[in-house]
């Protein structure tokens, strides 16, 4: 169905480029899917001399899917997804074990001139939160809100707008309460590069912060990203494709006012047989 982005969509082309598949620790994960629908994942992160680790197993039978994710600290998160429950909608129920709070659902309507997302908490004092989208593909705003029925206070409200076009895309948001403005846009300079920029602007400090960044095609298997922020950091990913579907990913970032810290460097392994 054609017709607009879900709210959270809006300005995540730019976003996506600029911080997508950056990682500055040891990363491996393994996929695995059978012709049963069933789907297994294993990850590994080793941050510093901390390893963490999860396994996710996937289910899907018809418009169902259950997703299972157990952690290295015993923690079980189970997520059960009910695809057109009615027409053009999805919910999903989601906890953790043995959070007994952790208990959410989620409810998604897509029509070809709007968007609705609405989440409630399952617990005597939930939190909810609502987004819509009305417009088009191509033009969409919208807005979003949480409130949180323990303190009886608004969590977040956060307003946008998004234009879409076949070789660039642009969004606002008003962001934190109305405290931030953040602005971004992406432009597809050929087939092959990509430019993004993001910048935001506080009204309680006048305080400003931008990043730029670029993406490149060196082949079709090589891609190659750099990114440049105010606060004087420098990064730069290099991910590979060595064989379908499996990726490995070289990122570094260096930080041009800590003259005594060393570059952070980071290596990811996506392995999917």
């Amino acid at each position: 169905m054609v017709g607009p982005a879900p709210f959270v969509d809006i300005g995540k082309k730019a976003k996506d480029l600029l911080t997508k598949d950056y990682n500055f620790d040891q990363k491996f994960t393994l996929s695995m899917l059978s012709s049963t629908g069933m789907g297994l994942t294993a990850t590994g992160l080793k941050k510093d001399q901390i390893f963490f680790g999860d396994i996710n197993t996937v289910y899907k039978s018809g418009n169902t899917t259950v997703d299972v994710k157990v952690d290295t600290y015993s923690n079980v998160s189970t997520k059960v997804t009910v695809n057109n429950a009615w027409p053009c909608s999805k919910a999903a129920l989601s906890f953790r074990i043995p959070d007994h709070k952790s208990g959410k659902l989620d409810v998604q309507y897509l029509h070809p001139r709007a968007a609705i997302d609405s989440s409630i908490g399952l617990n005597p004092t939930p939190l909810l939160e609502l987004s819509a989208t009305i417009g088009s593909n191509e033009l969409y705003l919208g807005g979003e809100v949480g409130f949180d029925t323990a303190s009886a206070s608004f969590t977040k409200y956060t307003a946008g707008i998004n234009l879409n076009k076949p070789d660039f895309s642009a969004a606002l948001l008003l962001t934190d309460k109305g405290q931030a403005l953040k602005a971004s846009y992406i432009h597809s300079v050929n087939p092959f590069t990509s430019v993004a920029a993001e910048m935001a602007h506080r009204f309680s400090t006048y305080e400003n912060s931008f990043t730029i960044g670029s993406s490149h095609d060196v082949d079709p298997f090589t891609v190659v990203r750099t990114r440049f922020s105010d606060n004087g950091k420098v990064a730069m990913l290099c991910q590979r494709e060595w064989r379908p579907k499996s990726l490995v990913t070289f990122s570094a970032e260096y930080d041009s006012k800590a003259t005594n810290a060393s570059p952070k460097m980071g290596l990811a392994l996506a392995l999917k047989p």
